[in-house]
């Protein structure tokens, strides 16, 4: 699930913490739950008109390291919350995702990867991994805008600060669908077989 832009998986956290508790943040998982947060990170609260009290606000119940509206000599939080637990980020939502063909030079397979706005070439080499198991030994390049000669992408740059621009917001406006261009990524080996 995410909050204010940041992806956690609860999945071992859950197993651990099994109860109650455990359900609002299972009814919701897979969702953006940033509605129950403040920007800051903090659970929402309201003034209880009764008894004048700042509550925790949890319209789908209480749920796990949220205090009880009333106090109990049974609840302590001896721990970080696990909303502000950075161990259980695995990283952030993304602003944008798009498409891209990776074409091996060498064996001349081709494989279609949705990648985030966000990731860098590196990171899209990480999960090109599942595809082919050495491509570390490899370049990979995109064709210039001229189309004239292929250029060396920086590992550690994304797509589009490697010069490959995201045009679907320019198709959405054509009404071109987003599948007509495809840009595609050259990989060229370096005959120097990583270790797989």
């Amino acid at each position: 699930m995410s909050i204010n832009g940041s992806v956690f998986d609860l999945t071992n956290f859950l197993a651990d913490n099994r109860g109650p508790l455990a359900q609002p943040i299972i009814e919701n998982a897979g969702q953006n739950i940033s509605s129950w947060f403040t920007k800051d990170n903090k659970v929402l609260t309201y003034v209880d008109p009764d008894r004048n009290l700042t509550l925790p606000y949890t319209p789908q119940g209480r749920f796990v390291h949220v205090p009880p509206p009333e106090p109990s000599a049974s609840w302590s939080l001896d721990c970080v919350q696990w909303w502000k637990n950075e161990d259980l980020k695995i990283g952030k939502v993304s602003q944008t995702t798009r498409k891209i063909n990776v074409v091996n030079t060498l064996t001349q397979q081709e494989h279609e990867l949705n990648v985030c706005s966000e990731e860098t070439i590196e990171e899209i080499q990480q999960r090109y991994l599942s595809f082919n198991g050495h491509a570390a030994s490899y370049t990979w390049k995109r064709l210039d805008d001229k189309g004239e000669e292929f250029v060396v992408m920086d590992m550690s740059k994304t797509l589009e600060e490697n010069g490959c621009m995201n045009e679907a917001g320019e198709f959405e406006k054509l009404q071109i669908p987003d599948d007509w261009y495809v840009p595609v990524m050259h990989i060229y080996f370096n005959d120097d077989l990583s270790v797989a």
